[in-house]
């Protein structure tokens, strides 16, 4: 059962429209396959119950009302009314699963509570509502009352109930406590169909999830994403990954390649970041950073585990940086079609790790334009060097730059202003030539490219044509700041007349 819609939507400051909760029941159902939905939870406001009816009205039409299921009170009329009125078919009733629960917070007793419960299942069962009970809290009622556990179960299994819903509701389970309890609840009632809950609070929910199943619950509640109050429950897609791989004889309905397609439109609508390292999901997760890792892939495949990413209609990535190596970009050249001699491999392995160190990630988008920024510097002999420089700008007086170069064995410092940055750097330039007495070529284009979808911090491509001795002449300059990739290119064009 996915509860993304009413657990999930606890999760601090998301709220999902009654829209966006249609969208997602119905990928969920139709998409991911899975079994069940918890949408709502009753009672709550007029947007939840509007959003409840439109799930409600579009799964009678596809028949398949039986699977939406809406967290319901211990209030008499009230939330089967509710639930009647939305539509809605199965109720899963909140209950006390603690001695501590039911006597701190409703100050009842067991005997009272139980007769309050067998009146709204009854007045449920009336209405031809199907009910599930929640034990809220019974985790902690196994640890400290376990008597009211086992005296509210032989209660329970005796009414007209579908199944028995068993939440770890604080997180607070180990995976040793989670087979022991549910392993002697199962025993105890074999003919009963008990759910497991796993909350995250310690990032236990996973290992709690393959206990329980090991100990032969029958059912599951996960959210997309690991949604959920405070750390979040057991998220749906590690989760199957986990059953596929290492419970052979479970089977599930849910459709391992769509997990990572929901995962990003619950993402999209709840604004709730996935984080990038998260197992499945996560955008870093199928993506190797150290070259030693594509050198095993090249040879063998030494680094994959079971957790190919086509499972999840995913793709497998190597990240350029200072720490991938020539096996990484091998592979990413081996994608844009593009094959480099050794030596040219070498520079641009070189180039990439140089840019690492000053930024987080090359993507593969930037690759085209290191290479050729790189083969057009080869071609160049670096007899000036801009050694250093300083630029500057204000809200209200001119950009400046002070410009350090080095000609052959003469340095020259000149300062300068202009309409803007590179345009004062070039003034002071021409300060430098003056001296040598040498004109600057004419700039006649100025062009500048980011990878599509860049970023922020994506690398910069600036070309410029320059007007020599009656030629134009292009020249690259490769940064993720822009003036700083024109200064680059700039330097080319210097060294190409002082040829």
């Amino acid at each position: 059962m996915d509860t993304t819609l009413r657990d999930g939507e606890q999760t601090s400051g998301v709220s999902f429209s009654a829209s966006e909760k249609l969208t997602i029941a119905q990928l969920l159902l139709k998409e991911v396959m899975v079994d069940r939905l918890e949408i709502a939870s009753a009672r709550v406001s007029e947007g939840e119950f509007q959003a409840v009816k439109k799930i409600t009205g579009w799964a009678k039409e596809h028949d398949c009302l039986d699977k939406i299921e809406v967290l319901t009170f211990v209030d008499g009329e009230t939330s089967v009314n509710w639930m009647v009125e939305a539509g809605a078919k199965v109720m899963n009733l909140l209950t006390k699963g603690s001695l501590n629960h039911l006597t701190h917070q409703l100050r009842k007793t067991p005997e009272q509570h139980f007769s309050e419960i067998s009146e709204v299942i009854t007045l449920a069962h009336k209405n031809d509502i199907k009910c599930n009970v929640y034990l809220e809290d019974w985790s902690n009622g196994m640890r400290n009352s376990r008597e009211y556990v086992f005296q509210y179960l032989d209660f329970l299994t005796k009414q007209p109930v579908e199944r028995i819903l068993l939440p770890d509701t604080l997180g607070v389970l180990t995976p040793n406590e989670t087979y022991t309890f549910l392993q002697s609840i199962i025993e105890r009632y074999p003919e009963t169909h008990f759910d497991f809950h796993a909350h995250n609070d310690y990032d236990l929910s996973i290992a709690n999830v393959l206990e329980a199943v090991r100990a032969g619950v029958k059912g599951l509640h996960l959210t997309v994403n690991g949604m959920g109050e405070r750390a979040g429950n057991a998220p749906l897609a590690s989760t199957i990954a986990v059953l596929n791989d290492f419970v052979p004889e479970v089977e599930t309905s849910v459709v391992e390649e769509s997990l990572y397609s929901v995962s990003k439109i619950v993402e999209t609508f709840s604004g709730f970041r996935v984080p990038v390292n998260k197992p499945i999901v996560g955008e870093n997760v199928f993506t190797q950073t150290a070259g030693i890792h594509a050198d095993g892939d090249n040879k063998n495949n030494l680094y994959f585990n079971d957790l190919m990413p086509e499972r999840f209609g995913r793709q497998r990535k190597y990240a350029l940086g200072k720490t991938s190596g020539k096996a990484n970009i091998e592979k990413n050249l081996q994608e844009l079609g593009i094959v480099l001699s050794s030596d040219d491999l070498k520079k641009v392995t070189q180039r990439i790790i140089e840019l690492g160190d000053r930024k987080e990630m090359v993507t593969g988008e930037d690759l085209p334009y290191i290479i050729s920024d790189v083969l057009d510097s080869n071609a160049i002999q670096e007899k000036v060097l801009i050694l250093d420089f300083l630029l500057s700008s204000s809200k209200n007086l001119k950009p400046s730059a002070t410009v350090q170069i080095k000609i052959e064995d003469e340095i020259f410092e000149e300062n300068a202003q202009g309409d803007g940055q590179y345009d004062a750097f070039m003034n002071a330039l021409k300060k430098v030539y003056v001296k040598k007495g040498f004109e600057l070529p004419k700039l006649s284009d100025y062009a500048v490219r980011i990878p599509p979808g860049g970023n922020t911090d994506a690398l910069c491509e600036t070309i410029i044509t320059w007007e020599i001795a009656g030629k134009s002449i292009k020249t690259r300059g490769l940064d993720s700041d822009q003036t700083v990739s024109a200064i680059k290119a700039t330097q080319k064009m210097l060294n190409i007349i002082s040829e």
